[in-house]
């Protein structure tokens, strides 16, 4: 089938390769424009951007979706399909429309469950042990669409919502490439979302992803993972923000309220609502991380003092 791609962060790299070494033609490539980026805010490409053009492909960068000239491309190009994954903005009814089998969606859930842009970090907030990724056709509500097909993956122990992000990106490219491979022989067809198992998945806010150390611990290293490496888990120090890379819940109790830190040669373990937490790496505002040991020892931590103490 001739298909249009539309995708923009790294993690939609892979389905961008598998596709272009499949038995389909990737006629263009749709990515958001070139944005801000690093200390010095240049303008950068996407990943997507960056690996269309290696790969020798056409690459347009619209503004918005809503575009009438986007459209009239999407019209000149005359894609069978096209597929999506992780582009970052609303396609229109208008747009929708225009490709024969429509907009096919590779999503990092097992729909219903955690509909959304953050699917893979609330997976691993909520705990849950098994996730995958999920194709469907686009329509107008959120991740409502019908579904052609899906894949599992176990979520690990330790894994942050990068880790299991990156093996979902990799597997999920199959997946997409057998779909398009489905719908062209005739072999595939879309079959409604069920009504049960809804779950949302907005993006994850700044606020959301600062550590509540009355939590157990168990949660407190959910929320770590989940934030890492994007937006970054946080606490306080001092009235400094401190940045928290994944820690670990141990069974040691740290005498105090939560907060409460308590520093040896090699680790700083930090009292929860429920059992104790030793800290990985930290960052301090303006900083470099380092390990938590060595960010104490600079400090001279004083026995009592605690986190999340502004």
């Amino acid at each position: 089938m001739r298909l249009v791609f539309a995708g923009t962060p790294d993690v939609a790299v892979p389905s961008l390769e598998a596709l272009a070494a499949s038995a389909h033609e990737v006629v263009a490539v749709v990515t958001r424009p070139d944005a801000p980026a690093g200390r010095g805010r240049s303008l950068l490409p996407s990943p997507v951007r960056v690996r269309a053009e290696a790969l020798g492909m056409r690459v347009f960068t619209p503004s918005s979706a809503k575009d009438p000239a986007f459209h009239e491309l999407l019209r000149e190009l005359a894609p069978d399909a096209c597929a999506v994954v992780a582009y970052g903005a609303i396609i229109p009814r208008a747009a929708l429309d225009i490709p024969r089998h429509g907009w096919v969606n590779l999503h990092f859930s097992l729909l219903p469950a955690w509909r959304g842009a953050a699917p893979v970090q609330r997976t691993v907030m909520a705990g849950d042990e098994v996730t995958g990724a999920t194709t469907f056709l686009i329509e107008e509500g959120l991740d409502t669409g019908p579904v052609f097909g899906t894949m599992t993956e176990v979520v690990r122990p330790t894994d942050t919502a990068g880790d299991l992000l990156c093996r979902l990106a990799v597997a999920g490219a199959g997946l997409l490439v057998a779909t398009m491979d489905g719908i062209e022989s005739g072999a595939l067809t879309a079959r409604p979302q069920p009504s049960e198992g809804v779950s949302l998945a907005p993006k994850l806010t700044v606020e959301e992803a600062l550590v509540d150390w009355n939590r157990p611990a168990y949660l407190v290293d959910r929320l770590v993972r989940g934030c890492t490496p994007n937006p970054g888990a946080w606490t306080t120090f001092r009235g400094e923000r401190l940045k928290l890379e994944p820690l670990t819940p141990v069974t040691d109790e740290v005498a105090g309220p939560p907060g409460t830190l308590v520093v040896t040669k090699r680790d700083v373990h930090v009292a929860t609502g429920a059992g104790s937490a030793r800290l990985g790496v930290v960052q301090a505002t303006g900083k470099r991380p380092m390990p938590a040991a060595d960010w104490a020892r600079g400090l001279r931590v004083e026995p009592g003092e605690r986190l999340g103490d502004a």
